[in-house]
């Protein structure tokens, strides 16, 4: 496969629980190396697969990336760590060559009564902006992997200028090969970009890395485009943490959460 030629999935499944990592999966620091979205991804949709239970969803996620994920086959499982009608806890995992990468965590809750009454306290995300306009720029990123596999319509900032920034985002393929992405699968696949979108730190003189990833849904989102408004906090002597709004065209649906490490270019 070249660069010119992109992957049509981001994983090809293999059968009990390893998949096939595409060149689709490449974060923007290597082409061997994955972006946390589809990892985030791949586990959220294990969760969902996991002894399911009628009238609950999948709430919220955190990611905890132990290790860099390569571009490479990968083993995912989960169990039920708190078993219940209403609310369960869920533990997933994935490893590489039988090494751990990744840990994961979710609630599973029951779902709202249909006839609550709605309380959201954002104001509507801006209109998705009618065509993409350029990113400018991009310190020598690695951008034929997952930066390619989804199209970005930038509101305001970039992933080459200083945030904070908006942008309504979706991916061009599905996670899994022959499989409808879920709207978990959707929103977890965008989150881990917020640091990009919303970090005021020159990339060409920071390094900054996410040990973590949090995803807190009030609903579920729907329809592929989704909008993810971030902005990242740092202080010298501390870390930094990236904090982002997540929105479909109907409005606010949820929250992302990332702590970062920070350190100089060497």
């Amino acid at each position: 496969m070249t660069e010119d030629a992109p992957a049509e999935t981001y994983y090809e499944p293999l059968g009990d629980g390893r998949f096939a990592s595409t060149a689709a999966t490449a974060g923007p620091w290597s082409p061997g190396l994955q972006h946390a979205g589809p990892v985030a991804a791949l586990v959220g949709r294990a969760f969902e697969r996991h002894d399911p239970v009628p009238g609950t969803r999948v709430a919220r996620v955190t990611v905890e990336i132990l290790s860099p994920v390569p571009v490479a086959e990968l083993e995912v499982s989960v169990r039920t760590a708190r078993p219940g009608k209403r609310v369960s806890l869920l533990e997933g995992e994935i490893t590489h060559e039988g090494r751990t990468v990744v840990r994961a965590t979710a609630w599973r809750i029951l779902a709202a009564p249909s006839h609550l009454e709605p309380v959201v306290h954002t104001a509507p995300p801006p209109p998705l902006p009618a065509a993409a306009r350029p990113f400018g720029e991009w310190h020598g990123l690695h951008v034929h992997g997952y930066l390619a596999s989804m199209e970005w319509r930038l509101v305001h900032g970039s992933f080459a200028e200083p945030g904070p920034g908006t942008v309504w985002a979706r991916s061009r393929i599905p996670l899994v090969a022959g499989e409808t992405d879920t709207p978990l699968i959707h929103a977890l696949r965008l989150a881990d970009s917020a640091s990009g979108i919303g970090s005021q730190l020159d990339l060409s003189k920071w390094l900054i890395i996410n040990t973590d990833l949090t995803v807190a849904l009030h609903r579920d989102p729907a329809g592929e485009w989704l909008c993810m408004a971030a902005s990242l906090h740092a202080n010298p002597g501390g870390s930094a943490l990236c904090e982002a709004t997540l929105a479909d065209r109907s409005g606010d649906l949820g929250r992302v959460l990332q702590t970062l490490l920070v350190d100089e270019v060497s």
